[in-house]
């Protein structure tokens, strides 16, 4: 009797211990912190790791999708009517990334590489071939209009030679020449005069097969929070187009992968060539792709805000105190003085006015909006889709009839959407990862479990050892007589 007692006793002892740990765990977050610290240390960009290998040559297809605005009335523009644009696409290419040219450095804390892209047009993702034709502004031409607006003698040849060549403020191009390069003819005709000056023109020209300049990067080696974080890109620490140091700044990764252990409550930044400088996205909700748990990160409006709603972005205005109005960024220090403005699609979250001035714009949150889903625990980007629109500045220049009395306005030419899902296979490793995951983070709330039914076992046998004592007491008279 005495054993029976003293395990019913160590029983209840028992379960009040596994109680109180249990809460312990809950409330201190061990399991989840020595989760974090294993991750911490394993995402690191070192040669052997996946990691490093998904960050070298990326698993997952990326498939990068061109929408044209096809100009509907280009004779009443110059005219100096509201342009009408025809949304035409998308053509898809799919698009191969790998890490090339790959060298450690300082001990394995920073690697280096170049980011070579190769596009192969997917004709059965695609509205139709590249030899279809679009209507557009003439970009080599009103760049070189805008060049040389102010040189009377200059800007009378070029006129001059434009009205002999029927060359005006429009035109038709495929998708192929528009994207990837054709001659252009005024372009060739200058070349007489700049020897050096190319010829050719193209929205994406000399970027297939071919990289933005050499990166170095941090390996998160020292700090995991520097995984894949941007230190200099063509060895250069910071951009000189800008006219603030704040703004020049090279910030966060190149949006391709992040730190692991992200919180809502986070900044990620990210460095885009594209868009020729730094920008940051924020947490909006909550999302699963896959089966896998994320978190959605998008930039907010303020990232392309003017100066007068973020007085952050003065320095985006250029030359200094030249600012449009916010949605929109003026890029053309950058693409070799060409009046190329950058916005989101169908000017998504732009100031109005931008979508009034052009017929066409209809901007949709869910088809525009630039966004990353990341798996918080990996840092794993397991869905994303990152979307950008490129316009050109026309405005009215007396000394080229071409342009007539055309509007001044921010006239969109084409948009991108690249975007990626994660592959299948690499799915099922981070569901995997997930499964464990949960498992280590329950572990206190199984001990909790266990701890109850363990005290429901002590007082179930407590109660039974009781009840024949009772019983034998009422029962012994009845016997007796």
């Amino acid at each position: 009797m005495q054993l029976k007692s003293c395990c019913i006793y160590s029983t209840g002892v028992l379960s009040i211990l596994l109680l109180i740990a249990g809460i312990s765990l809950v409330l201190s977050n061990v399991f989840p912190h020595i989760l974090q610290s294993v991750v911490k240390k394993e995402v690191v960009l070192k040669n052997g790791t996946e990691a490093f290998e998904a960050w070298e040559n990326p698993p997952a297809p990326v498939y990068m999708q061109f929408y044209f605005f096809n100009l509907t009335n280009p004779l009443e523009v110059v005219d100096g009517d509201r342009p009408a644009v025809l949304e035409i696409g998308p053509y898809t290419y799919r698009e191969y990334r790998p890490m090339e040219q790959v060298d450690f450095q300082e001990n394995g804390t920073k690697v280096s590489s170049v980011n070579t892209k190769t596009y192969i047009f997917q004709r059965d993702m695609s509205r139709g071939p590249e030899s279809d034709l679009i209507r557009t502004v003439n970009i080599p031409a009103i760049s070189v209009m805008e060049q040389f607006k102010d040189n009377f003698i200059f800007a009378n040849l070029i006129s001059s030679y434009m009205k002999s060549e029927n060359e005006g403020l429009f035109t038709t191009r495929t998708v192929g020449e528009l994207l990837w390069g054709y001659e252009d003819p005024l372009l060739k005709a200058l070349k007489l005069l700049k020897p050096n000056l190319d010829d050719v023109f193209g929205l994406f020209y000399k970027t297939n097969a071919s990289n933005d300049g050499e990166y170095v990067f941090f390996t998160g080696q020292q700090n995991y929070k520097d995984f894949a974080r941007v230190d200099t890109w063509k060895g250069e620490s910071k951009l000189d187009w800008w006219t603030s140091d704040e703004c020049n700044m090279i910030n966060g990764t190149n949006g391709a992968a992040f730190h692991p252990v992200i919180t809502k409550n986070e900044t990620l930044y990210m460095f885009s060539s594209d868009l020729c400088r730094s920008l940051y996205a924020l947490y909006e909700e909550d999302v699963t792709v896959k089966g896998i748990p994320g978190y959605r990160f998008s930039p907010p409006s303020e990232v392309f805000a003017n100066q007068t709603v973020n007085p952050a972005n003065a320095g985006f205005c250029v030359p200094a105190g030249n600012c449009l109005g916010s949605g929109v960024l003026n890029v053309s220090p950058c693409k070799q003085g060409a009046p190329i403005v950058m916005s989101t699609p169908h000017f998504y979250q732009a100031d109005e006015k931008y979508v009034q001035d052009v017929f066409g714009m209809r901007p949709k949150k869910e088809q525009h909006q630039t966004a990353i889903d990341i798996n918080p625990l990996t840092g794993i980007i397991i869905q994303a889709a990152k979307r950008l629109q490129v316009n050109v500045f026309v405005e009215k220049m007396s000394s080229f009839s071409q342009t007539g009395n055309v509007r001044t306005v921010v006239l969109p030419v084409v948009y991108l959407n690249e975007s990626v899902v994660i592959d299948d296979v690499s799915a099922a490793k981070l569901r995997k990862i997930i499964v464990e995951q949960s498992v280590v983070e329950n572990i206190p709330f199984m001990l909790i479990g266990i701890a109850i039914i363990m005290g429901g076992i002590f007082m179930f046998l407590m109660c039974r050892q009781n009840v024949p004592e009772s019983t034998t007491a009422e029962r012994q008279p009845l016997l007796s007589s």
